[in-house]
């Protein structure tokens, strides 16, 4: 290989590490504006529903199953930030455990918020909700 070509692939290499790393901000970014955005709309709309003076357990009730939905939504971006950073940088013990960590971590969320939101949890679905998948 001449040393242009050497060059070349270097370039390119740190082209792409530089752009996986910005791509990896932008969606994290984007997590934390829809957790932001989730709980303004939820603290929004449980306010609009206590001045409307519906029920207290049902206002308590939507308002975590938005705020739930919003913090899972945002998670999911910023473990897709979390992921494409780690796959770009350099991989090394400690990158991938903490990587691995937040995975676990995220997971355990998820299907915590899937109690909250559908009130089952994901293993146990209903024939109603089967139906509703397919």
């Amino acid at each position: 290989m001449t040393s242009i070509t050497t060059f070349a692939i270097i370039s390119l290499m740190l082209d792409f590490a530089s752009f996986a790393q910005t791509a990896g901000r932008l969606l994290d970014a984007i997590g934390v504006i829809v957790i932001l955005g989730g709980v303004s709309f939820a603290t929004l709309a449980a306010l609009i529903t206590i001045v409307s003076r519906q029920g207290v357990h049902h206002t308590y009730r939507s308002y975590r199953q938005n705020m739930a939905r919003s913090i899972l939504i945002g998670l999911e971006f910023l473990v897709a930030g979390d992921i494409i950073r780690s796959v770009a940088g350099n991989l090394n013990l400690d990158s991938v455990l903490i990587l691995a960590i937040i995975v676990v971590i995220r997971s355990f969320l998820g299907m915590e918020f899937e109690m909250e939101i559908e009130g089952h949890w994901p293993w146990r679905r209903t024939k109603r909700t089967r139906k509703r998948v397919e």
